[in-house]
């Protein structure tokens, strides 16, 4: 099961108005998330918790949001997605985990 959201109803206004304009390019996108999450073994919460530590690594409010509203969603624990954050301390360091916290709670308050 993909765990990418591919109706272009359900984005963020940006992304969809991407979506709509290239819908080629959309198509693409999604199909490439789809083989992606089907390339292997990884259940569908650790793959969420996974998206969202690469989200916080790479400090994407709008996709830590991304996978926060999803992993909600999907029924995992607002507490699980805050350790991710916590997780992110000594490598990306105090502020950015804190900041990535600030995210995760935007959403999972």
């Amino acid at each position: 099961m993909a765990d990418d959201i591919t109706d272009a109803d359900e984005l963020p206004s940006t992304a969809s108005d991407v979506a709509q304009e290239y819908p080629d390019a959309w198509d693409a996108y999604t199909e490439l998330g789809k083989a992606c999450s089907e390339a292997g073994p990884i259940d569908g919460e650790t793959k969420r918790l996974v998206k969202l530590a690469l989200a916080v690594g790479t400090q994407s409010e709008g996709a830590v949001h991304s996978h926060v509203r999803r992993g909600l969603e999907e029924g995992v624990d607002p507490e699980t997605l805050r350790h991710v954050a916590i997780l992110a301390a000594p490598t990306l360091g105090f502020p950015k985990a804190v900041a990535a916290l600030t995210w995760i709670d935007d959403l999972a308050d």
